[in-house]
Protein backbone atom coordinates (compact mmCIF):
# COMPACT_ATOMS: atom_id res chain seq x y z
CA UNK A 1 0.00 0.00 0.00
CA UNK A 2 1.17 3.47 -0.78
CA UNK A 3 0.16 6.17 1.66
CA UNK A 4 0.56 9.85 0.82
CA UNK A 5 0.38 12.44 3.58
CA UNK A 6 -0.48 15.89 2.30
CA UNK A 7 1.13 18.19 4.83
CA UNK A 8 1.87 21.83 5.54
CA UNK A 9 4.51 23.61 7.63
CA UNK A 10 3.51 24.71 11.13
CA UNK A 11 0.54 22.33 11.21
CA UNK A 12 0.11 20.44 14.50
CA UNK A 13 -2.33 17.95 13.00
CA UNK A 14 0.16 17.28 10.18
CA UNK A 15 2.91 16.56 12.71
CA UNK A 16 0.53 14.27 14.63
CA UNK A 17 -0.44 12.43 11.43
CA UNK A 18 3.21 11.87 10.52
CA UNK A 19 3.90 10.49 14.00
CA UNK A 20 0.93 8.11 13.68
CA UNK A 21 2.18 6.89 10.30
CA UNK A 22 5.69 6.38 11.66
CA UNK A 23 4.21 4.30 14.50
CA UNK A 24 1.85 2.04 12.61
CA UNK A 25 3.11 1.60 9.04
CA UNK A 26 5.93 -0.79 10.05
CA UNK A 27 3.19 -3.29 11.01
CA UNK A 28 1.75 -3.22 7.46
CA UNK A 29 3.06 -3.77 3.94
CA UNK A 30 2.85 -0.02 3.45
CA UNK A 31 5.11 2.90 2.79
CA UNK A 32 4.34 6.56 3.12
CA UNK A 33 5.57 9.77 1.61
CA UNK A 34 4.94 13.32 2.68
CA UNK A 35 3.91 15.85 0.03
CA UNK A 36 3.93 19.56 0.82
CA UNK A 37 0.51 21.13 0.28
CA UNK A 38 2.21 24.30 -1.00
CA UNK A 39 3.97 22.44 -3.83
CA UNK A 40 2.47 22.09 -7.31
CA UNK A 41 1.98 18.35 -6.74
CA UNK A 42 0.39 19.03 -3.35
CA UNK A 43 -2.06 21.57 -4.72
CA UNK A 44 -3.04 19.22 -7.55
CA UNK A 45 -3.53 16.32 -5.14
CA UNK A 46 -5.61 18.47 -2.77
CA UNK A 47 -7.81 19.67 -5.63
CA UNK A 48 -8.28 16.15 -7.00
CA UNK A 49 -9.16 14.74 -3.60
CA UNK A 50 -11.23 17.65 -2.35
CA UNK A 51 -8.95 18.24 0.64
CA UNK A 52 -10.21 21.40 2.33
CA UNK A 53 -7.42 21.66 4.91
CA UNK A 54 -4.38 19.63 5.94
CA UNK A 55 -3.44 17.03 6.66
CA UNK A 56 -4.83 14.95 3.82
CA UNK A 57 -4.23 11.21 3.67
CA UNK A 58 -4.45 9.13 0.52
CA UNK A 59 -4.19 5.35 0.42
CA UNK A 60 -3.33 3.87 -2.98
CA UNK A 61 -4.41 7.12 -4.62
CA UNK A 62 -7.80 7.37 -2.91
CA UNK A 63 -8.61 10.01 -0.31
CA UNK A 64 -8.93 8.41 3.11
CA UNK A 65 -9.30 11.50 5.28
CA UNK A 66 -8.35 15.08 5.87
CA UNK A 67 -8.05 17.02 9.08
CA UNK A 68 -7.14 15.37 12.34
CA UNK A 69 -6.15 11.74 11.73
CA UNK A 70 -7.52 8.96 13.93
CA UNK A 71 -4.97 6.21 14.49
CA UNK A 72 -7.74 3.71 15.27
CA UNK A 73 -9.67 4.56 12.10
CA UNK A 74 -6.50 4.30 10.00
CA UNK A 75 -5.56 0.93 11.52
CA UNK A 76 -9.06 -0.40 10.80
CA UNK A 77 -8.79 0.78 7.19
CA UNK A 78 -5.37 -0.78 6.69
CA UNK A 79 -6.59 -4.06 8.22
CA UNK A 80 -9.60 -3.98 5.88
CA UNK A 81 -7.40 -3.33 2.84
CA UNK A 82 -5.15 -6.25 3.81
CA UNK A 83 -8.15 -8.50 4.27
CA UNK A 84 -9.51 -7.52 0.86
CA UNK A 85 -6.15 -8.24 -0.78
CA UNK A 86 -5.95 -11.65 0.88
CA UNK A 87 -9.38 -12.58 -0.49
CA UNK A 88 -8.33 -11.89 -4.10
Amino acid sequence: MEIVLLSQDHCKWCDDAKAILERITPAYPASFVVVDLDSAAGRELAARGGVLFPPGLFIDGDLFSYGRLSQRKLARELDQQLSNRDQR
